[in-house]
């Protein structure tokens, strides 16, 4: 089969894109800098099953899009257009958009420093034996990192920040961890948006557990009720604070007139005769607290030993 030309390749993506966006309703928009070709080989392996990982130029996913939402009267595809900037791809899930994202995040390749290469961490070298000879500690006094020779061999004392996270690396820096063998950089897909059904949102959303919803629904249910009561609005949150303090307002009405009621008469009756009061709650208090000093006064008389008489000694006091 010989080569597909430039115009049959972009009508086989169209119509790839277009399938997938009709069968997958989840897409994870993510950032591809510094991701190798075997890399997405292996999350597309680690991905399969739920998932299908699509790349290609914004262009062409932004005409197909627009295309496909024209075509299917589905406006919802169009919340992808402003997504697709930078070098970004697709991930097309049935699955749980929190398992998908976790592994994603799972395929990180070690990368080296390479010089221009803005720095996405700290990179700090630690203290120990280098294994570099006497001959290459010309790289470690042009970055000020403090060393001395212990057998033969470069030490470096201290721990050294070498490059602060959004400097560009220096030919210096990128030389010396050239030759530590240390590979500073990890990269991977990195999950920007999601896409859900038409709506779009961060990924941060997909860390919220249930007790941060529960806890979120009852702020929000008490911002409804404060500012119902503030302006006298009634609304479901605040409806049974406005029926205690009506009933509250009405009562103080009753005590303060003749007026009464059948929930009032009850208050009106502890007022007049407060002593009902201490009669109503400390019975029950009163009727276990005098049966507990009884079960301890038995229980003293079992541990307590019975006292010999005077008679089984074999003699009284008066003798």
């Amino acid at each position: 089969m010989g080569k597909l030309s430039k115009t049959e390749k972009k009508i086989a993506y169209d119509s790839k894109l277009c399938q997938l966006l009709d069968e997958y309703s989840q897409i994870l928009v993510v950032a591809a800098d510094n991701v190798g070709s075997n890399q997405l080989q292996q999350i597309r392996k680690g991905l399969r099953g739920d998932s299908v990982v699509l790349m290609g130029k914004n262009t062409m996913m932004k005409r197909t899009v627009r295309i496909h939402a024209e075509n299917t009267g589905n406006n919802a595809f169009l919340n992808l257009i402003p997504l697709l900037q930078g070098n970004v791809g697709l991930i097309f899930t049935k699955g749980d958009l929190k398992e998908v994202s976790e592994e994603v995040a799972k395929y990180k390749v070690g990368a080296p420093a390479r010089v221009g290469l803005v720095a996405p961490i700290d990179v700090v070298v630690p203290p120990g034996n280098t294994g570099l000879d006497p001959s290459q500690t010309s790289f470690f006094q042009v970055l000020n990192i403090p060393t001395k020779i212990n057998k033969g061999t470069v030490e470096i004392i201290t721990p050294v920040e070498l490059i602060k996270k959004g400097d560009k690396v220096g030919s210096s820096e990128a030389a010396l961890l050239a030759k530590l063998g240390i590979r500073p950089f990890s990269y991977g897909l990195i999950v920007l948006s999601v896409y859900d059904n038409g709506s779009v949102f961060s990924p941060e959303v997909l860390d919220l557990t249930e007790d941060d919803l529960i806890e979120k629904f009852a702020s929000g249910v008490s911002m409804v009720t404060a500012l119902s009561l503030a302006i006298s609005y009634p609304t479901l949150a605040a409806a049974p604070h406005m029926f205690i303090n009506a009933y509250k307002n009405v009562l103080a009405i009753a005590i303060a007139t003749d007026y009464s009621f059948p929930q009032a008469d009850k208050v009106k009756e502890y007022l007049e005769d407060p002593s009902k009061f201490a009669v109503a709650a400390p019975v029950a208090v009163a009727a276990d607290a005098g049966a507990a000093p009884a079960a301890a006064k038995e229980e003293a008389k079992k541990e307590e030993p019975a006292e010999e008489s005077d008679d089984d000694m074999g003699f009284s006091l008066f003798d």
